[in-house]
């Protein structure tokens, strides 16, 4: 199950990409970069093991944090949220494809790619594309950028379960016991 946050849910924001239980209590709250070679490792294992495990209890949550050193992480983030607010299945597709295919993606061709995109999805090819330069999709990416500096974030992934940070290089094991001890019933 995946949701676009509504206006007003407890940690989400109303343009956040939620997948998972969006009324659940325990949230991880996940920053990342769509150029970065340790988010689209931390996609695989939230595809092959959180979501198949914790989906049904857990709300993850998806913010960006596009690194400066990344020549197209921003503007991949500005079209993943248009491509979000068509369709949220369709964003959460977006992210998931593009994380896979990031060895193949440059600046060059990142144009190319996007309309490759919408062209199978049945998006509008020229919306897409308009999404680059779209200030209000600047705005919201920069906002995140901005939540998560204040987070002291500084490199990606970077998941919150509560108070507990784990960075860049995620260790299946010890994420799965942070979310395992916030779902656990108090004492």
């Amino acid at each position: 199950m995946l949701l676009l946050a509504a206006a007003g849910a407890a940690f989400c924001a109303r343009t956040d990409i939620v997948e998972g239980n969006l009324a659940s209590n325990v949230k991880v709250l996940i920053y990342d970069d769509l150029e970065c070679g340790d988010c689209a490792r931390f996609r695989q294992m939230l595809d092959e093991k959180l979501l198949p495990k914790y989906g049904s209890r857990v709300a993850f949550i998806h913010r960006d944090f596009p690194l400066p050193k990344h020549e197209w992480a921003r503007d991949a983030a500005m079209a993943a949220r248009w491509v979000a607010e068509q369709s949220t299945q369709l964003g959460v597709t977006f992210r998931r494809e593009l994380l896979a295919e990031q060895n193949n993606v440059s600046q060059q061709n990142l144009k190319r790619w996007l309309t490759e995109f919408a062209a199978r999805n049945h998006l509008d090819q020229k919306g897409i594309l308009d999404s680059l330069s779209d200030q209000r999709l600047a705005t919201l990416v920069d906002q995140d950028r901005q939540s998560a500096a204040a987070r002291g974030v500084t490199r990606t992934p970077t998941v919150y379960v509560g108070g507990i940070s784990f960075v860049e290089n995620i260790i299946y094991d010890d994420l799965a016991r942070a979310i395992d001890e916030a779902l656990a019933p108090p004492q």
